[in-house]
């Protein structure tokens, strides 16, 4: 049995000497750290370090810190902040070869990430050509289908680089090059950071060689804290993992972009082809190899995986994997009302339609199961290419698929075959299921189905909308708010005159609104015609059927009741859709102004303005007869069609203007050329200008009557029928003449009995630049009376008598040479008096056809 002896001892404590005195020395360059600040290795130090109680010391415990910068002794007397901090800093001042040895791994991955991304964005910048089968189907379709399973790969992100943030699955086997992190804190204090060496372990400072290489992620801490506690009691250790190490896989085959990648060791098969961008067009997705030593090691099956989300077959690669894709084993097209019309992969030569619709993810609803076409190509006959039809259910579904089948369903018919159809000016168009013996009066059963939601809705928005509008008008006249250029809001004073003619003016405003509302709540039923459409099938005619829509409703038993019959649609007109004759027209006309009772009426058939004025009880005693104002709509819009054509013959006219005169610069000098250039443009830009003003005027729809002035008797107006929506304005003799343009005051003098334009003209004064030639006068009954349509020579208009109301204009003299040009000075302003007054064409032909 073996004794213990003093001398036994004292070999013993010189060979431990020796040893720590080598273990100092080298221990920098062996656990990557520095050394400790004790000048001398003795045993004393080395129990302090171990974490027991040394009798020599001054009475404070010491214990062990290990870093990625040092392992030293710190005083345990030293409060917990302080210890947390002097961790942190520890953790950060690491280990010079580790870090560099990172640096170089992050500048690899680096590298081939931006190799990656170029790789791709060339790939996605050249046009991926269809291939011969795809064509093939777009000739026989149409439509060039595409190829199901590549748009999963058409939107690869353009990096891929290996996965450095993805949490570690529990049963990863750790291996050389992944970094492992360890914390852990009681009896000693570590935080550090070590990658496994080729080698399979990690070597941690006064712990020793920790073996890891095949390791489970979940077993890491286990095996580090079994390593630590061999020496150290009472240690709590985390263990965490840092960068992985990148494995280098192959793909090869028909892929995309076959080559050399590096990806995590964490990537998987899919992952993988997402980097290559998949197959080819020639490429097959049912039958992608993983081969591992000279084995295949997997075959994953993509249409699996993009349409049923099955992943069994996607395993995770290791170094050296080739993944091998081969070239496709048949192609067949699906097309028609499918969910996914593409082109499809066969993967074995057993593949049926119901396995090609189950990866297509089946049939919408409107596919027809009945009818299904299948088209094929058998290059042994003369002529290969057949069609054969067949319904989709029992062994229609387990027909079996050939390369080059292209299979088209139809859809269904959408036509109904027991139902009859309402439409037109109802309260909603329907389909309703038919019945036997079902007649008009049963689709329409009372006239209430026949307001329009357009009628219900105008007749709901009239009195919301006046109320709004008149609250808003006021809410903004009595706060004076309003938008300034920053869009802040500003509110000015508002004087009482003010706030009472904001007032005035709102009101006029809801009065507008609610005249011009009256009459108009409902769209007009054309009772006398509606029609039923009939479809023969036999012949595939169509045959209307005429019927008295107001005699439904007053005599059901009649033959105006019609029975209807499956398919048939009924439809029922306004009045606006088929224009009835005037005398069947609902009227509703309105008289303002000077009359006895001013208000909207309902007029007859033959109506006349004189029947209208019967009606509101005659003219008042301050009536003016020469300022009558009589506007009608079909007017209106026919003035506001000739207004645009009249611009657009403007406009073409300065075009061809401006061309000739660009071609005659050739003709001129330079400095003459720069000269008419620099008028051109100012031209141009005048008339455009002016052209954007005619475009948009807006017609008033106002007919005049051409009364003489002095006319006193109102049973000269003409007889002329009144229409839905005509407007008659009876005003009062206005006691001022207006003078504006260009003249010296623009002010509205009294009127005075046989004064002369000229005398008012001496009043306001002209401007030198004033074109007293072309003086015209805006009379008050809408018509404008200029110098070419008088003979008189004094300014030949000088001499014309002024009427109470009349506008006197002196336009500004223009010194141009162009048509445009020529235009202007006698009739630039004339078109807004045609505008606002009514003159034209469209109204003398009016009056005429009256």
């Amino acid at each position: 049995m073996f004794k213990f002896t003093k001398s036994f001892a004292a070999v013993a404590m010189a060979a431990a000497s020796i040893a720590a005195s080598a273990q100092d020395m080298n221990k920098s360059d062996y656990f990557n750290q520095e050394q400790t600040s004790s000048s001398s290795y003795n045993p004393g130090n080395a129990a302090g370090d171990a974490g027991f109680s040394n009798g020599a010391n001054s009475g404070t415990t010491r214990k062990t810190r290990i870093t990625n910068g040092q392992v030293s002794g710190i005083d345990t007397s030293v409060d917990a902040d302080t210890l947390r901090d002097d961790r942190r800093g520890s953790g950060r001042t690491g280990s010079g070869n580790s870090r560099d040895s990172l640096s170089d791994r992050n500048s690899s991955r680096r590298y081939d990430s931006e190799r990656l991304q170029r790789r791709n964005s060339d790939v996605r910048d050249e046009e991926k050509e269809p291939s011969e089968f795809q064509k093939f189907v777009y000739d026989n379709t149409g439509k060039l289908l595409p190829v199901f399973g590549a748009e999963f790969f058409a939107n690869a992100p353009s990096t891929f680089a290996p996965v450095s943030n993805a949490p570690v699955p529990s049963d990863y086997p750790l291996g050389p090059g992944d970094e492992v992190m360890i914390r852990g804190s009681g009896t000693i204090d570590i935080d550090y950071r070590a990658t496994i060496d080729r080698n399979g372990s990690i070597s941690i400072p006064t712990i020793g060689t920790v073996q890891l290489a095949g390791v489970k992620a979940s077993d890491a801490q286990t095996a580090v804290r079994t390593a630590v506690s061999k020496l150290y009691k009472g240690v709590t250790v985390n263990v965490t993992f840092g960068h992985l190490r990148a494995i280098t896989v192959y793909v090869v085959g028909q892929a995309n972009r076959p080559g050399t990648y590096t990806v995590s060791s964490l990537s998987t098969l899919v992952t993988a082809l997402f980097a290559s961008g998949g197959p080819n067009a020639n490429g097959s997705m049912r039958h992608v190899q993983v081969k591992r030593g000279g084995k295949v090691a997997a075959d994953l099956d993509l249409y699996a995986f993009i349409a049923k989300g099955d992943k069994s077959a996607d395993i995770k690669l290791q170094d050296g994997d080739t993944i091998f894709i081969p070239s496709a084993g048949g192609f067949v097209a699906l097309t028609g009302k499918v969910n996914s019309p593409a082109v499809f992969e066969l993967k074995t030569g057993n593949d049926t339609v119901q396995s090609l619709l189950d990866v297509a993810g089946g049939l919408p609803v409107v596919a027809d199961p009945r009818r299904a076409f299948l088209e094929r190509i058998d290059p042994a006959r003369n002529r290969p290419r057949t069609v054969e039809e067949f319904a989709l259910e029992g062994q229609g579904l387990q027909r079996i698929l050939k390369n080059g089948d292209v299979l088209n369903i139809t859809s269904i018919t959408p036509s109904f075959s027991n139902a009859v159809v309402l439409r037109g000016n109802v309260d909603q168009p329907v389909r309703a299921p038919f019945k036997n013996g079902m007649r008009v009066s049963d689709l329409i059963p009372s006239r209430e189905y026949l307001i329009s939601r357009k009628s219900t809705r105008r007749q709901n928005n009239v009195v919301s909308s006046v109320e709004d509008q008149h609250r808003d008008e006021n809410t903004d006249a009595m706060t004076g708010t309003s938008l300034t250029s920053n869009g802040m809001t500003r509110r000015p004073a508002v004087r009482r005159n003010d706030q009472d003619t904001m007032s005035d003016e709102s009101t006029n405003l809801e009065a507008e609104s609610i005249a011009a509302s009256i009459g108009g709540l409902i769209d007009q039923i054309n009772w006398d015609y509606a029609v039923v459409e009939r479809v023969n099938r036999s012949d595939l005619s169509v045959k209307l059927i005429p019927f008295n829509l107001g005699n439904v409703f007053t005599s059901p038993g009649g033959p105006d009741n019609v029975q209807l019959q499956p398919g048939d649609t009924v439809t029922i007109f306004s009045q606006e859709d088929v224009a009835v004759p005037m005398d069947k027209r609902q009227v509703f006309v309105r008289i303002e102004g000077e009359v006895k009772v001013p208000g909207v009426y309902q007029m007859t058939a033959g109506d006349t303005i004189q029947t209208l004025l019967a009606k509101a009880g005659g003219p008042t005693n301050n009536a003016y007869l020469f300022g009558t104002g009589f506007y009608r709509e079909e007017v209106r819009k026919e003035q506001q069609i000739n207004l645009q054509r009249a611009a657009d013959r403007l406009e073409n006219q300065v075009r061809s203007e401006q061309s000739s005169q660009m071609a005659n610069l050739s003709a001129m000098s330079p400095a003459e050329a720069a000269g008419s250039t620099a008028r051109f443009e100012a031209e141009r830009r005048i008339a455009e200008e002016r052209i954007a003003r005619f475009r948009k005027m807006q017609s008033s729809g106002r007919i005049a009557f051409g009364l003489e002035p002095n006319e006193r008797s109102f049973a000269r107006l003409p007889q002329v029928p009144l229409q839905n929506g005509d407007r008659l304005v009876i005003p009062s003799k206005p006691a001022f003449v207006h003078v504006f343009g260009s003249v010296n005051v623009e002010a509205s003098p009294l009127w005075r009995p046989n004064s002369r334009v000229k005398d008012y003209l001496k009043l306001a004064g002209t401007t030198s630049d004033a074109d007293v030639d072309n003086t015209f006068v805006l009379r008050m009954d809408g018509t404008v009376v200029s110098s070419d349509s008088q003979g008189w020579f004094f300014g030949k208009i000088g001499g014309l008598e002024v009427m109470p109301g009349d506008t006197i204009v002196v336009p500004e003299r223009f010194d141009k040479t162009t048509a445009w040009s020529r235009f202007t000075q006698g009739a630039r302003e004339w078109t807004q008096i045609l505008a606002n007054f009514g003159l034209g064409a469209a109204a003398i032909k009016t009056l005429k056809n009256n």
